[in-house]
């Protein structure tokens, strides 16, 4: 049988050949050609199926996983480590992007005109996103009505993935604090994490599909044209997250001790697909997988790092791309930038990235950065031409560091398998079989310790 990460990258090629072949046929954003219309159908309902699990997802893995962390003694500095890497990791990221951006400047090298300035129909602001922490409702919907040119209504439900994870790990810390009167509670959710999982193999497996249909809608819709007016604004953020992902993570991978090829090749599935969905949610399944199959980070942190990180942990939306487009804007405007703003651009880089909240593009991030900066936020229509395109290499990169954070702080705490780590590809994220068997050794343990626990009090009653 072709291995996993042969059928991706044949998807991919076939998508590209596929999504030319449509861009042949002509048609418009308006009115699509057939083709089109059926590769942007069905990479839809792959992003959307990914999507729908990840509420479920986020609730039963990050509730099961604090529960589990009461066992863990270093729990606090786990959670303390994890957020001090993301910052580490943003930090860098934002300071490359600054520095391309001044050598590469941009804003001066650009095609595009003064008409495409306008302001975006969303915008972020630090209020915005403090109202945004606290839950709406127990699963963070959002009912969003919009009114058609014929005049019907139509209204759809959204979630707030960062409220989803406020109340996960609210229930979570409860479930703990309680113990015992909590423990049917978490077998229940442990089971619904368990079939949860299982649909989601179902899910990932049908991934060369989604790859397929996805790199084709990408090649035939995408503004590929608008290269001409701001391919050196493009060029820059390629060249940013090149750095980042080939040079920085090597070198931060090497730093603590672990080999680049094996991380390489183990969180390779999931930037594949975060490059073709553009969301980090809707990878968000797969990251964890790859996390835990491939890199060996311990489930029981896994479920709780990497959904944190999907939506606070995001290098290229939150700290590359803010500080290059900042400083297009800037130029573009004629605006000198101060040393205060430069610091602004890091402060809110390292501090705001959870404003994004892990969905498709950085808009409300950038507004939220030029605003603080105090640079007109007309600026963010004059990328809109390309946002697709550099998205793509954007949430890649978010992708690869919501599992290198993990991977990084679990070896340095001594949790990582390095079994695991260091096994040779081939080319499956993981393994069915694998993963039940895993099940059935953590269940022999739970066992084993329940055994001992049960003999402990037997001879203490025995004592008394």
């Amino acid at each position: 049988m072709t291995s996993f990460g042969n059928q991706i990258l044949a998807a991919l090629i076939l998508g590209l050949a596929v999504g030319f072949l449509a861009r042949g046929m002509g048609g418009t954003e308006e009115g699509p050609n057939w083709l089109t219309a059926t590769v942007t159908e069905v990479g839809g309902i792959y992003v959307s199926l990914l999507t729908a699990a990840v509420v479920p997802l986020v609730f039963t893995a990050v509730v099961t996983s604090i529960a589990q962390l009461r066992e863990v003694t270093n729990a606090a500095r786990l959670a303390g480590q994890t957020l001090l890497w993301f910052a580490i990791t943003a930090f860098i990221s934002v300071l490359i992007g600054i520095a391309i951006g001044v050598i590469g400047q941009p804003g001066q090298h650009t095609g595009v005109t003064a008409d495409a300035a306008a302001e975006p129909g969303r915008q972020g602001s630090w209020i915005g996103f403090l109202e945004s922490l606290v839950p709406a409702n127990f699963m963070g919907l959002t009912a969003n009505s919009s009114l058609a040119d014929d005049g019907t209504i139509s209204t759809g439900l959204t979630f707030n993935v960062l409220q989803v994870l406020v109340i996960s790990i609210a229930i979570g810390i409860a479930a703990m604090l309680l113990g015992r009167k909590a423990q049917p509670f978490l077998d229940v959710t442990s089971s619904v994490l368990a079939i949860i999982q299982k649909v989601l193999w179902w899910i990932i497996r049908l991934a060369p599909i989604g790859t397929l249909a996805l790199i084709a809608r990408a090649v035939a819709t995408y503004g590929w044209d608008a290269l001409s007016s701001l391919g050196v604004f493009v060029l820059c953020m390629y060249v940013g997250l090149g750095i980042v992902f080939f040079l920085v993570y090597p070198v931060l991978v090497r730093a603590n001790g672990l080999s680049a090829k094996q991380y390489f090749t183990g969180v390779w599935p999931a930037v594949q697909l975060g490059f073709v969905s553009r969301s980090s949610v809707g990878t968000m399944p797969l990251t964890q997988r790859v996390t835990e199959r491939n890199l060996g980070v311990p489930r029981a942190y896994a479920s709780f790092a990497v959904p944190l990180g999907a939506v606070s942990k995001m290098d290229g939306c939150a700290a590359l791309y803010p500080a290059i487009a900042a400083l297009f804007v800037a130029q573009f405007f004629g605006l000198d930038l101060t040393i205060t703003q430069y610091v602004l651009i890091v402060f809110v880089s390292v501090i705001g990235s959870a404003a994004t909240a892990g969905t498709t593009g950085a808009t409300v991030m950038l507004t939220l950065t030029l605003s603080t900066l105090g640079l007109p936020l007309e600026g963010v229509g004059l990328l809109l031409a390309v946002e697709p395109i550099v998205d793509m290499g954007r949430t890649a990169l978010n992708v690869a560091g919501q599992a290198l954070v993990p991977t990084i702080v679990a070896k340095r705490e001594g949790l990582i398998d390095m079994e695991l780590y260091s096994a040779r590809r081939t080319g499956v994220p993981f393994d069915d079989d694998t993963a039940e068997d895993g099940d059935e050794v953590e269940a022999a343990a739970v066992d084993r310790a329940e055994a001992e626990a049960e003999a402990g009090a037997g001879a203490a009653h025995l004592a008394r």
